[in-house]
């Protein structure tokens, strides 16, 4: 069933229900965790896509733009755990649309708890050093300056509204359909191993249970790393995906011919390099990963029958 985006939703009665904002790849796996738990599971989206996708699901589907303060009038998040999957706009340095979602709280209208998910790129480079929670951020690419505007939107809420607020800062996503196969066949080359930036992994299913395991054990205004730990750099991490696929390692390349053929965007990733500390997210959130090493995370996907795009 449709809901109507101008009415409220229908409240449980053990005001308890779980709200995922933005329903993709991660936000579906996040669903089906809970669903198989019995627990109701309400979706936000915008695109017919998405929420045709809920109502197979068995989630309940709201329409509703982020982009579009209006649309969200009306919405009732009372009592609810957010998990805000929702990516801010492609351009600027602030997120508009985290405003415009707390914005249409109020008072009567305040969920129990906010996960946000950010990501580590709100730390900038490090220069390969390992950091943690406590490391300050310093974004360079505008990408990372809107999600620590996001991040920083929601904890002065939090703070001013006393809901509890938890922020995930995620490394790369790896999983089924999330490999970068197209790139390596076209054999578009990488960086010579000895000059890659240090880069940091989450499997997509680990990272689903972690965003569960924040919403039951996260405490209030805390920041989680979440990577699996694992200590690689970029093009390492092509030449695994390349054997894993059987497919010939991508060709290696310096820094000057780099910066004349690759992408602005991929040089974007290749100028931060940086080693994520997970020793907090594995101790405080209860977190036992699936894949703790890239090498398992690869075995168990299965590629062959899935569309892969190119995630760096």
């Amino acid at each position: 069933m449709m809901l109507s985006k101008n009415k409220p939703l229908p409240s449980d009665s053990d005001q308890n229900r779980i709200f995922i904002i933005g329903y993709g790849d991660i936000g579906r796996r996040v669903a089906k965790l809970y669903l198989a738990d019995g627990v109701t599971v309400t979706g936000l989206a915008r695109s017919s896509n998405s929420i045709k996708l809920m109502v197979d699901d068995k989630v309940v589907p709201v329409a509703a733009d982020l982009d579009d303060e209006n649309s969200l009038s009306g919405l009732s998040f009372t009592a609810a755990r957010v998990l805000y999957f929702a990516p801010p706009p492609s351009v600027g340095r602030a997120d508009p649309r985290m405003k415009n979602f707390l914005t249409c709280l109020d008072e009567d209208n305040l969920p129990r708890k906010i996960i946000y998910i950010s990501t580590s790129g709100v730390y900038g480079d490090q220069s390969g050093q390992w950091v943690t929670e406590n490391t300050p951020p310093k974004p360079g690419a505008d990408r990372s300056f809107r999600r620590l505007d996001a991040e920083t939107q929601l904890q002065r809420f939090g703070h001013e509204q006393n809901v509890e607020t938890v922020i995930l800062r995620v490394g790369g996503i790896y999983g089924p359909g999330r490999l970068p196969e197209q790139r390596i066949r076209k054999a578009i080359p990488v960086l010579k191993p000895e000059l890659a930036p240090k880069t940091n992994r989450i499997h997509a299913d680990d990272l689903a249970n972690i965003c569960v395991a924040a919403e039951k054990y996260g405490r209030d205004g805390e920041v989680y790393n979440v990577s699996d730990g694992c200590d690689s750099n970029m093009t390492e991490y092509f030449f695994q995906v390349a054997r894993h696929l059987g497919l010939a390692e991508p060709p290696t390349i310096e820094w000057d011919e780099a910066e004349a053929t690759l992408s602005k965007g991929m040089l974007s990733y290749l100028r931060e390099s940086r080693r994520m500390d997970n020793s907090k997210m594995l101790k405080e959130l209860h977190v036992t990963l699936k894949y703790p090493q890239l090498l398992s995370g690869l075995t168990g996907i299965m590629t062959s029958s899935i569309p892969n795009k190119d995630n760096t």
